[in-house]
């Protein structure tokens, strides 16, 4: 899925597509800035306080500084 730049660039972080959808990070996000989306979870960089407390929780690593 390509998003345009300007969308990325306001991220905080990201979540790349080694995202195996298993939800962990959602549940814990303080911001609710994560969903599922089509075919992996997303962060809305609109909520995103970059608190990487989805980075700690993540078993595959699948979440970047954006």
């Amino acid at each position: 899925m390509t998003r345009p730049v300007s969308w990325e660039a306001n991220m905080a972080y990201k979540i790349t597509d080694e995202c195996v959808s298993c939800g962990t990070c959602e549940p814990e996000c303080p911001a609710d800035a994560i969903s599922e989306g089509e075919d992996i979870y997303v962060i809305d960089p609109a909520k995103c306080t970059d608190c990487g407390t989805c980075v700690e929780v993540c078993p595959v690593d699948a979440i970047v500084e954006g």
